[in-house]
């Protein structure tokens, strides 16, 4: 069967009984082989058999069901409060509450007043009222929206339609606010569509035109004129600039970049105009990735919130047992008066409900998910953001991470009575721009860079392992390391020894120049250190990371230079792959919990093992994207210190949301029960900790 695949933003769909309304909706639809529903993001997506069904036929059909797609991948917009079903229920509600409230002070009839009390708890109770119903009938639970509507219909039977009106407007405000805090967690979501723009500049057939960005095809070119963002993915094929990429990689310094570097859709482009050729369509460029990625993360559920959830769906049932034996045990067993303990236990069955608890952890984590991505740094769940506020060790690759992972010449030293440092140069260029080997690459750049001719050999071959040579005018000449010469060439460095002890104690790798008989001179090399290597470090101990530890497979003398240079714990040189996991494992026995940070490609092992997995420079890398558990979108070992320090925030902020729910909780029980609230102040209370556990899950929206 040839399925397609269809997703769709669609209009109100807020929460997970909105996602089983979908499910229950579309169960059985002709042509349907799979559906995924994503209730963070407001998306659905479907898997059909375009021989049985049409995408229109789905869209109608979810139309039917009150949830419209929206156009394009646009986000769909809360409706304008004056639009908004739920509050015009709400709000009809709260006014017929007056109205009632006002007529009892005014001495009308009790059944005048009655009537209008029974009339707002059908208003405003429709909308919970039928997710309780059908969170009962079809999925078997109960949940907190039954234990509210069996609060205000008991009260109603006992003759307290007034508290149960007053109770069902106040809990009808907050199921009308729902959709409007979902729509502010979607914010970090809605910022990241908006970064790439609408239309794109595109040249076909020698005519420039506009066209909607989605028409971008692989090899378009397009123009990006200065001030304007990056449509696509693509390579520069003609013009320089300077690109802000920080919407995408968080990186605060602007990127110069010239034909043949890649950009990134997003990037903001500087002072020059650029013509790019299209390397990726607009529904698989970065942006689309980190979108796609950030809305399947914010499904992924963390142990904690996981917790939280199953206690729930065990806690209100109990709440509702617990209830019903408050309000018959005292007067069955105590002589106790019915009409007191029934109101008692009604109270207590609204006081009890685990609204703030159960919202605590998810509303403070997709926006914790969210602002990491704002900032370029990609947790793929809540698993992850948990994981990482436990980290007590950092384990480092070195190449690309630490270093830029690109070697650069440092040194260039002739022996006394040989040839000029220029010729020297220009001779060891001349041989290396045969090779391809990275140090032989920095060897050639450095001479180039100087503006050196390179001097014409013939006969090159590499030597494995050692080094290269090659004929200069009958000269047999020879690059390589110093136990090339010492070894295989029988040649004496004494002359050398110790300025070659000196560089190589810097971390540099030292290749000597010189012919059959005698060296000419040396060339040290070194995979430079990043400029804030240093800071990032100090950053890493700063955010609580007991231990940073470097895992290289460079030799003890080099690891040991980089180490003391910018302050790293421990580091375990000359490492294969293999090592690098049973270094990982061994950290995880002795500390916990650690973090691994590599390249995502060549580090795979090694990130797979460690508790948490983290890519460096994942922006237009797939792999790094799909294999680490956190990925930092720009080449920037700082975004990990930012990493750690948002994911103990997180945990900050949801044990204080769990502080507040329980006491909030454990204070109007008691009070319930004591008999000291009445039903108005139990729901009033109530509700205030919902919104102070929302509003302080917000928080986490600041970058």
């Amino acid at each position: 069967m040839n399925s397609k695949q269809l997703e769709l933003r669609v209009a109100n769909l807020d929460c997970e009984h909105d996602a089983a309304a979908i499910e229950r909706g579309l169960q059985g639809f002709a042509g349907l082989v799979e559906l995924k529903v994503y209730p963070k993001s407001a998306k659905v997506a479907l898997t059909f058999d375009p021989a049985r069904t049409h995408p229109e036929q789905l869209k109608e059909k979810l139309e039917s069901l009150g949830f419209p797609p929206q156009k394009g991948m646009a986000l769909a917009e809360p409706p304008k409060l004056w639009r908004n079903p739920k509050v015009l229920t709400s709000t009809t509600s709260g006014v017929l509450l007056l109205i009632g409230f006002l007529l009892g002070l005014a001495s009308a009839p009790e059944i005048v007043s009655t009537v209008i009390y029974v009339a707002a708890m059908l208003i405003g109770g429709y909308y919970f009222g039928r997710e309780a119903f059908e969170e009962l009938i079809f999925e078997r639970r109960i949940g907190i929206e039954l234990l509210m509507s069996t609060a205000a219909i008991v009260a109603a039977l006992m003759g307290l339609a007034g508290e149960g009106a007053a109770l069902v407007f106040l809990y009808s405000i907050s199921e009308a606010a729902e959709s409007y805090t979902e729509a502010k967690t979607r914010a970090a979501i809605k910022a990241l569509m908006n970064l790439a723009p609408k239309v794109a500049l595109v040249r076909r057939e020698g005519v420039e035109r506009e066209i909607p960005v989605e028409e971008l095809q692989v090899d378009d070119v397009f123009i990006v004129k200065p001030g304007q963002s990056v449509p696509t993915d693509g390579v520069i094929v003609a013009g320089a600039s300077s690109l802000n990429q920080a919407p995408v990689t968080g990186e605060s310094v602007p990127v110069e970049k010239q034909v043949n570097d890649s950009v990134f859709a997003g990037s903001i482009n500087g002072e020059g105009a650029l013509e790019v050729r299209a390397t990726k369509t607009f529904a698989d460029n970065t942006i689309a990735r980190i979108i796609q990625m950030v809305e399947e993360a914010q499904e992924r559920k963390g142990n904690s919130q996981r917790f939280i959830e199953r206690f729930g769906a065990r806690y209100s049932p109990i709440v509702l047992l617990v209830g019903v034996l408050i309000a018959v045990i005292p007067p069955l067993l105590f002589n106790q008066s019915w009409s007191e303990w029934i109101t008692r236990a009604t109270v207590f069955t609204v006081a009890a409900a685990p609204c703030a608890l159960v919202i605590s952890i998810p509303i403070t984590l997709v926006a914790t998910l969210g602002t990491g991505a704002r900032q370029g740094v990609l947790i793929k769940g809540g698993m992850y953001v948990e994981e990482l506020a436990k980290v007590k060790v950092v384990a480092l690759d070195k190449t690309g991470t630490l270093t830029r992972g690109e070697p650069e010449v440092t040194d260039v030293l002739t022996l006394a009575g040989t040839k000029p440092t220029d010729e020297l140069l220009a001779l060891a260029a001349g041989v290396e721009r045969r090779s391809e080997h990275p140090l032989a690459l920095a060897i050639v750049r450095y001479a180039e860079g100087k503006k050196i001719a390179l001097t014409e050999v013939n006969e090159f071959r590499a030597l494995t392992g050692a080094g290269a040579s090659a004929r200069l005018n009958g000269t047999q000449l020879y690059l390589g390391s110093p136990d090339l010469f010492r070894s295989r060439l029988n040649i004496s460095l004494d002359a050398a020894a110790q300025e070659i002890a000196r560089l190589q104690s810097q971390g540099k790798t030292v290749v000597v120049v010189g012919d059959e008989r005698a060296p000419w001179g040396l060339i040290a090399i070194r995979d430079n250190l990043r400029a804030n290597a240093k800071q990032a470090i100090a950053d890493l101990h700063a955010a609580g990371a007991q231990k940073v530890v470097m895992l290289t497979g460079d030799n003890e003398r080099t690891a040991q230079a980089l180490a003391q240079e910018v302050g790293i714990d421990e580091f375990y040189a000359n490492l294969k792959p293999e090592d690098k996991v049973n270094k990982v494992r061994e950290l995880k026995e002795r500390y916990g919990h650690v973090a691994m940070v590599g390249d995502g490609v060549n580090d795979a092992p090694a990130l797979a093992e460690a508790s948490v997995g983290v890519a460096m420079g994942a922006a237009g890398t797939d792999v790094a994207l799909e294999t680490a558990d956190v990925a930092l979108m720009a080449d920037d070992l700082e975004k990990l210190a930012y990493a750690l320090k948002l994911a103990k925030r997180n945990q900050s902020v949801v044990k204080q949301n769990l502080a507040l729910s329980v006491v909030v909780i454990g204070a109007l029980v008691i009070g319930a029960i004591a008999g000291i609230f009445t039903l108005p102040i139990a729901v009033l209370g109530h509700e205030i900790s919902e919104f102070v556990v929302i509003a302080s899950g917000l928080r986490m929206l600041r970058a």
